[in-house]
């Protein structure tokens, strides 16, 4: 009876100990989150995007204003130098096809979004570095595609799968030895702030509507195949493709919720949505196509069938 009277209480004591920390914890966590929202107070009109998500520990609501505040912190270290000068035997134009054809891959793969700009970022930071000849230049869009698809797919296409959509071109060792070269260039980091994933976070905190939203998709990726964006703030990239989309569909303004979400005003980043829009008028090229017909499927709401706007209505 003694050791069994013991057992009890020590059972007793253990879960005691066991309720006792567990308050703390969320004692901790309670007063953390309060800190946070003491630092960032939301005026009653700002949407809050965040507390509606705060029971759902996928979104990790707690977190995702600190989280983007430190990647925009982190774009000037991933910022890409040009370096077309340095690459003799490419251009612009080859770039632009180089990169429609990586979308081409990314759709024919079914890869996520973020795995196509993380690609093309990682060619760009491999040719910034390393001169590169025309007939290589496949090798490296696969092999950075190749590298995005392990980093952010679940289940990422095998190095056969690469090697087939080359057509025969290279061999197993080739992109081996590519997907070391490229990695070392970028110093095994992947992290990359992204501007798919800024625009995501801006349309989920405006509450934009899905066919807005894919709009702006459509200018970001449409636009990334030109080489003038390579260099621009991936942040504001994204705050410039939804404002231009907010123009092309005569929606809202740039309101207070995004002011407070994203940390721009229109100012901070009205040059780059010249930039863009710019670019939307230029006459489509045929060996770049992928992109608008991608945008004109139903899937997508055909928003690149959209009628664009001039500057002066920005």
């Amino acid at each position: 009876r003694r050791s069994s009277g013991r057992r009890s209480t020590l059972g007793s004591s253990d879960g005691s100990l066991y309720v006792s920390a567990l308050s703390d914890v969320l004692d901790d966590e309670s007063a953390n989150m309060s800190t946070t929202e003491d630092k960032k107070p939301l005026p009653p009109p700002l949407i809050n995007i965040d507390v509606e998500y705060a029971s759902d520990p996928f979104q990790c609501a707690t977190y995702a204003y600190e989280i983007f505040e430190y990647l925009k912190t982190r774009e000037e270290h991933f910022r890409i130098k040009e370096y077309m000068e340095m690459q003799t035997n490419l251009s612009a134009q080859v770039r632009a096809i180089l990169v429609d054809w990586m979308v081409e891959v990314q759709e024919n793969f079914e890869l996520n979004h973020e795995t196509l700009y993380l690609g093309v970022k990682l060619v760009d930071s491999y040719l910034s570095h390393i001169k590169v000849s025309k007939q290589s230049l496949q090798l490296v869009g696969a092999a950075s595609l190749m590298i995005a698809a392990k980093f952010d797919e679940r289940i990422p296409p095998a190095i056969e799968d690469f090697l087939y959509i080359c057509d025969g071109a290279y061999k197993r060792r080739d992109m081996t030895k590519m997907e070391v070269n490229i990695l070392k260039v970028v110093n095994f980091e992947l992290g990359f702030p992204l501007s798919y994933r800024f625009l995501r976070r801006y349309g989920r905190c405006a509450k934009v509507p899905l066919p807005l939203l894919t709009l702006a998709r459509f200018i970001l990726e449409y636009t990334l195949m030109d080489y003038s964006i390579a260099f621009l703030s991936e942040s504001k990239l994204a705050c410039a493709a939804l404002f231009l989309a907010f123009k092309m569909k005569k929606e809202q303004g740039w309101d207070d919720t995004l002011i407070h979400f994203t940390g721009y005003r229109v100012e901070d980043f009205i040059d780059i949505v010249h930039v863009l829009n710019n670019i939307l008028h230029q006459k489509p090229r045929q060996s770049t196509q992928t992109v608008r017909n991608k945008y004109s499927h139903k899937v997508f709401y055909e928003v690149a069938k959209i009628p664009l706007v001039c500057n002066k209505e920005l």
